[in-house]
């Protein structure tokens, strides 16, 4: 890559930073904005600085927003008695893609893994417990994933959950829709039969 000019290399050398970027990927998109009209790569640059500098976590979530409490949360339309737990923004993103849920969220910005020495004081359990001390949760939902530290962040959040009047659930796990038994992992199947209801 020597070949290219130091600015074209810095450019290529940014991208590669960016996850799911390789090298090939990264030239070719530098060479894209290279031949791209000035307004677009401004466009782009100006995006960049633009979301870096106006987004922040919502005050009451803990989600991204650009103001101080966000969409979901002022939306009244959304049901303000359910509270859905999450690990991060990703999860709270194809929760809401997936159309399944119109109540609130919490955004955790983490799990609990004792072996890393995150522990409840590094997320937003705290938060989440004042939450339900203070609104009209009725059930809270919790939707962290199925690995280690998502069913021990569940368990914690549920057994801290005894002291309030609220229903808790979790999201089942298990066969994907469409799959075959086949091709399913063990550790899912075992799930899906654990967590298997009447029909």
């Amino acid at each position: 890559m020597s070949h290219y000019p130091s600015s074209v290399l810095n450019l290529i050398r940014a991208f590669t930073c960016l996850p799911g970027i390789g090298e090939k990927t990264a030239e070719r998109l530098t060479m894209h904005l290279l031949r791209a009209q000035q307004r677009e790569a401004q466009s782009l640059a100006r995006a960049i600085l633009d979301m870096k500098e106006k987004t922040r976590l919502c005050l009451s979530c803990f989600s991204l927003s650009d103001t101080d409490i966000c969409r979901i949360c002022s939306n009244p339309a959304r049901d303000k008695t359910m509270l859905c737990v999450v690990g991060d923004v990703d999860e709270m993103a194809a929760l809401e893609k997936s159309g399944a849920y119109y109540g609130l969220y919490h955004v955790l910005q983490g799990l609990l893994s004792p072996m890393d020495g995150i522990g409840p004081d590094d997320i937003r359990i705290r938060e989440l417990m004042q939450r339900i001390g203070k609104e009209e949760i009725r059930e809270v939902v919790i939707a962290t994933g199925t690995h280690t530290e998502g069913e021990t962040t569940a368990a914690y959040i549920s057994e801290r959950l005894k002291a309030f009047p609220v229903k808790v659930s979790r999201i089942a796990s298990g066969v994907p829709l469409g799959g075959e038994l086949r091709y399913v992992d063990q550790a899912t199947l075992r799930k899906a039969m654990e967590t298997r209801y009447v029909i």
